[in-house]
């Protein structure tokens, strides 16, 4: 992407970030997840959903199937939220644990997926039942990772918990790629099925807190709030207040918490933190130079009791990301031009930074509006097939378009990077201007698959 001009004037913007964290209990998706997307919220205007599941239905034939198609939940956001403009920009799956990115499409060329990573902490350090899946991502420029785990539960293994979370931390390390040390990451997103317990109060003290609000007292022995005031690393991860009822643990199909033998204390294991990159201090004499403005602001922090097919109610957090982004354009500029000679045929005009490494691998799709991730084209080419011209900076294809019907839909062109795996450019919505005939030919190389 295109570095800003140092005598450019930086614009702050302004996106927003909605982050759910929920550990499903092998449960199907509901019928309705409005309220947890927020999709009713007039006052919001979202740019981003970072989704985090814990204890998806992980069965040997659930797993088999999932590896075929998309798994339910994948599928059912992205039905909820491709007609709102939203793609799946990346997504990792570790047995249980599933990570999803969603972007407004006009961000895509901004975003660049640098790693996906599982690392399982579970049975002999090996099995993937628990532990930390990432993504790491450049946005706008800056680095940002983004790690969805699950801990060891019960309330003596809190030393494990901890131990857990220092090894997740730990492995988010690349020595051959050209990325930096996690804590050098502008932003860290970390969170899910913590397990952190209260410590010390009973069942009936608990309870009659939660049933009175009055949640000092046990903010006071939440075993994650009691070890951020030992551990300097993991103080510098902040959270919200925590103003809402503890998450876990109910009956499942109810707003009761745990009536079985065992009878669970509540706890608030489901939790979402955040750290900003730490910024060097200048000597007393020296003036301190201004970092690149990039700051985040939590507009809320809140469960969702509304939904009871799970022993845990999810958790959400808004937020709202200022900064001065460090790019200034996409890599490529896409137009759709006319029909070419042949009218099963659209002409295509790209232009492309000086800085841009392109590759034979390199392709562009033709989407309908509402695509839902980035396989989800009608057609493609490569972009060193198909060529009609090229000249500075400027190239021409041609994209069959013979096997789309006649529609009054919009379109988007794509420009995908081979060598940095991500969209790096796209178009203006447009529609393809009737023709008189459809031509068939069938697509026999092969598709390009992300």
């Amino acid at each position: 992407m295109a570095a800003m001009n140092p005598q450019t004037e930086l614009r702050v913007r302004t996106l927003s970030i909605h982050v759910v964290t929920w550990n499903v209990a092998s449960a199907a998706p509901p019928p309705d997840l409005s309220d947890l997307l927020q999709l009713n919220n007039l006052n919001l205007n979202l740019d981003v959903y970072v989704i985090g599941l814990q204890e998806m239905n992980c069965g040997i034939m659930s797993l088999l199937s999932d590896t075929a198609f998309e798994d339910p939940w994948s599928s059912f956001f992205m039905d909820v939220l491709s007609p709102l403009s939203f793609v799946k920009v990346s997504s990792v799956r570790m047995q249980g644990l599933l990570l999803l990115i969603f972007a407004k499409y006009q961000h895509l060329p901004f975003i660049q997926i640098l790693s996906t990573k599982s690392t399982p902490t579970g049975l002999f350090g090996y099995w993937g039942n628990k532990g930390g899946i990432n993504i790491f991502l450049k946005f706008y420029g800056y680095y940002v990772s983004i790690i969805n785990c699950h801990l060891p539960p019960h309330m003596a293994n809190n030393d494990q918990r901890l131990e857990h979370f220092d090894r997740i931390l730990e492995m988010q390390n690349f020595e051959a790629q050209d990325i930096p040390n996690i804590l050098d990451h502008d932003l860290i997103l970390w969170f899910g099925d913590m397990n952190f317990r209260i410590e010390d109060f009973g069942l009936h003290f608990v309870r009659e807190s939660i049933k009175n609000q009055c949640y000092s007292d046990l903010w006071e022995k939440d075993q994650l709030s009691i070890a951020k005031r030992h551990d300097l690393l993991l103080r510098e991860f902040q959270e919200g207040p925590l103003l809402f009822p503890p998450t876990y643990k109910f009956d499942k199909n109810s707003n009761n918490y745990d009536t079985s033998e065992k009878k669970r204390k509540p706890a608030w294991t489901d939790r979402i933190l955040w750290r900003l990159k730490r910024q060097p201090q200048a000597a007393v004499h020296t003036p301190r130079l201004s970092a690149p403005h990039f700051t985040l602001f939590p507009r809320s922090y809140v469960s969702h009791m509304l939904y009871s097919i799970s022993d845990h109610k999810p958790v959400t957090s808004t937020f709202d990301l200022e900064l001065k982004p460090l790019v200034s354009a996409p890599l490529i500029t896409l137009l759709p031009e006319s029909p070419c000679t042949e009218e099963s045929d659209l002409l295509i005009s790209y232009s492309l930074t000086a800085d841009f490494l392109s590759s034979p691998w390199d392709w562009i799709g033709l989407y309908k509006v509402g695509l839902r991730h980035i396989n989800d084209y009608v057609s493609y080419v490569w972009v060193r097939d198909n060529q009609v011209s090229f000249s500075d900076g400027l190239n021409q294809v041609y994209i069959d378009i013979s096997d789309i019907p006649e529609t009054e839909d919009q379109f988007l062109l794509f420009y995908y990077s081979n060598n940095l795996h991500s969209v790096v450019g796209i178009s203006k919505p447009f529609k393809i201007q009737p023709r008189s005939f459809l031509a068939e030919g069938p697509l026999d190389e092969a598709q390009p698959q992300i």
